[in-house]
């Protein structure tokens, strides 16, 4: 199995992971899109020094994570690749920033490494609450949120489309890999002096693919707009959830609750 084939039994994964049952699965999709937007906006409005202020965020994807059913260690294995990058962030702080922050018994800790730590918590959070939405809301529910929030339907498109058919994208290219492959037994990789044609001849197919896939929406009606998936209707217990939610991101934004709790414990 190739890399293209163990992508698209991901991509398959995740839209297993959206369709399972639990009462985080179950809110209105434009809810959950809300507080995602929110919490996330919440997290990178923190300064770089507000490390002990924005952990308290982590309790609010964790939670969700919980209740939904959904192990974090998923979360953290699906980005596995994108978790390097935001890791990277701040990495030189320590460098230009080497001003002592605080003392750790005798030991000083400067400002660059409080602010690296910081950013990288924030990328972190903001990924696993992106993953979560993902993880919980099917991508068609997602597109009908959107609308409901008079996003601009050709963007909803174009998300919508991308979704759905960046699988078709990734077969093709399963395809050729293979096809490559067995002209060039042994071989591991593409060799460079190949990627000009391989990614000319990705190209034409991809268009090809595209115009089938057009004609395709066309004899089935399709006229510029979508029919997105049934629309949940707003109730009492994705209002309690919208609630909940930005009550606990305003307390822990506005109050050092981190500072209020060894208060009272010491």
């Amino acid at each position: 199995m190739n890399k293209m084939n163990k992508a698209l039994r991901e991509l398959s994964a995740m839209d297993s992971l959206a369709a399972q049952h639990s009462p985080v699965h179950g809110l209105n999709a434009a809810a959950k899109l809300i507080c995602t937007a929110v919490y996330i906006l919440i997290v990178v409005s923190f300064s770089k020094y507000d490390f002990g202020r924005l952990l308290p965020m982590v309790l609010w994807p964790v939670l969700l994570f919980q209740i939904s059913g959904i192990p974090v260690r998923i979360c953290f294995y699906k980005l596995r690749i994108v978790l390097p990058l935001v890791m990277a962030v701040g990495l030189f702080n320590p460098l230009f920033d080497r001003t002592p922050l605080l003392y750790i018994g005798n030991v000083p800790v400067s400002g660059g490494v409080v602010s690296m730590i910081t950013l990288m918590m924030k990328g972190v959070f903001c990924l696993m609450a992106s993953f979560l939405l993902i993880a919980t809301t099917p991508i068609d529910s997602l597109a009908a949120a959107l609308r409901k929030l008079h996003a601009p339907s050709m963007l909803v498109t174009l998300l919508l489309l991308t979704f759905r058919y960046v699988g078709v994208m990734t077969e093709e290219l399963a395809v050729m890999t293979d096809a490559y492959h067995l002209r060039a037994p042994g071989q591991k990789g593409i060799h460079i002096s190949a990627w000009g044609s391989f990614l000319g001849q990705l190209l034409l197919r991809s268009m090809d693919r595209a115009q089938e896939l057009y004609s395709s929406m066309l004899l089935r009606g399709y006229h510029g707009h979508f029919h997105y998936a049934p629309w949940k209707a707003f109730g009492f217990p994705d209002a309690a959830c919208m609630a909940v939610s930005l009550a606990f991101m305003a307390v822990i934004r506005i109050f050092p609750v981190v500072q209020i709790l060894g208060g009272v414990f010491t």
